[in-house]
């Protein structure tokens, strides 16, 4: 009776806000279930943009059920109806009703959702890369200069010869890169998986959404964010200190190689951050679905659920502060191993210039036949050194952030 109902209202009417004043009813029979949650089907605005308030009324008779859903526009709010319902020859008569009625969203609520959203994902972004940025600095040697100094002489180096702040060396304009890319990554995910289990009609995401979701999400973010990338790649090669900063290699890279030069790399950069997403997004959520789905999981919730407000923010974190660490960075790791070779082809192909321009299959082979296979890993353990923390603090901001601004779930 359900799935009837369903496409019964979703049928499109003759004339398009016809929907809006009309009539009647079903009747049902009393064995038949009822889900309020129906009224989701019904589209909270025509496609004239008028907004659309929803109220279901049913009543109980002898004969069955009789249920009505009303529908308006132009006023914020629900509507609610008063008076008898009509038996099934028209005539009135005396019922017990019971009414579920849909708010509508206050206007723009829907954009703040999104906003907090987002900023949950750049908060973590910025906190996770400032606490590694070390790190980044010594993968980054390895991988554009082609440092051949073993870690602990590389770290002295860079301390005689740039003191401690050498460390943090473009850790600004990773911030300003890494802030909109994770923010988009992060959000971009939680939308994919979310329709992809509507679309299935599952109650929970399937391991294939979470990695397909995960995928897409990552191509949507390389899309929006790689020009900031090129930009701190640049910089931080030889050279690119006399360059004046992010706006000086805009200008520059723009007038001298024209401004799709800023999408250097765009291939190998989609082709690893796919599977990067996949792996990293799909990791973490199979191993907190596995944890929630155990006896200690749904313990956990069912005394979270009790709780209910009298938990602090880290208290209502599901899997818990060291869980959520933890698998941060299981998941980070396994990322990052995955998807290493690409991230040097990529680096390497951002650093050409266009007389020496090499497509991205060239460049790795003249990378394995200079280094062979080992230095398609260059960088690889300070590079896991980084995506350790780095991920395991980005997940946990994140999930913070989230309890802690209120973000809804879609």
């Amino acid at each position: 009776m359900h799935f009837n109902l369903s496409r019964l209202i979703q049928s499109p009417p003759s004339d398009p806000d016809s929907l809006l004043f009309l009539p009647g009813g079903l009747f049902l029979h009393p064995d038949e279930t009822f889900f309020p949650n129906f009224l989701s089907v019904i589209p909270a605005k025509t496609r004239f943009g008028r907004c659309v308030s929803k109220t279901v009324r049913f009543g109980g008779r002898r004969g069955g059920l009789f249920l009505s859903v009303s529908l308006s526009d132009g006023n914020e709010g629900y509507v609610r109806e008063s008076g008898d319902d009509l038996g099934q020859n028209g005539n009135k008569g005396s019922v017990e009703e019971e009414e579920a009625v849909v708010f509508e969203k206050e206007k723009g609520s829907g954009a703040m959702n999104t906003t907090k959203h987002l900023w949950s994902g750049a908060v973590a972004a910025m906190v996770s890369r400032t606490f590694v940025a070390p790190l980044e600095r010594l993968k980054l040697e390895y991988i554009v200069r082609g440092e051949q100094k073993n870690l602990f002489e590389l770290i002295k180096t860079i301390a005689e010869s740039q003191g401690l702040r050498g460390f943090w060396k473009g850790n600004f304009v990773n911030i300003l890169r890494t802030a909109p890319f994770k923010a988009i990554n992060f959000y971009a995910y939680d939308t994919y998986r979310n329709h992809l289990v509507k679309l299935s009609g599952n109650e929970e995401s399937t391991n294939f959404e979470r990695f397909l979701a995960g995928a897409a999400a990552g191509i949507t973010a390389t899309l929006l964010c790689l020009p900031m990338d090129t930009i701190r790649t640049k910089m931080v090669a030889p050279g690119g200190e006399a360059l004046g900063g992010v706006i000086g290699v805009f200008h520059h890279m723009v007038q001298t190689e024209g401004f799709f030069s800023l999408y250097k790399g765009l291939l190998p950069s989609i082709v690893s951050m796919a599977p990067s997403g996949a792996v990293f997004y799909g990791v973490y959520d199979i191993l907190k679905s596995a944890y929630l789905h155990s006896p200690e999981g749904r313990e956990r919730l069912r005394h979270m659920k009790q709780e209910g407000d009298k938990l602090n923010a880290l208290e209502q974190m599901e899997l818990g502060t060291i869980r959520t660490l933890l698998y941060g960075a299981i998941a980070g790791c396994c990322s990052e191993a995955a998807t290493y070779p690409f991230e040097v082809v990529r680096r390497h192909l951002q650093m050409q210039v266009r007389a020496n321009k090499l497509s991205a299959v060239a460049t790795c082979a003249k990378i394995v036949e200079q280094g062979g296979v080992p230095a398609l890993y260059a960088g690889l353990i300070p590079s896991l050194l980084q995506v350790l923390p780095s991920a395991a603090i980005s997940y946990f901001v994140y999930e913070f952030m989230k309890i802690l601004l209120k973000v809804e779930s879609s």
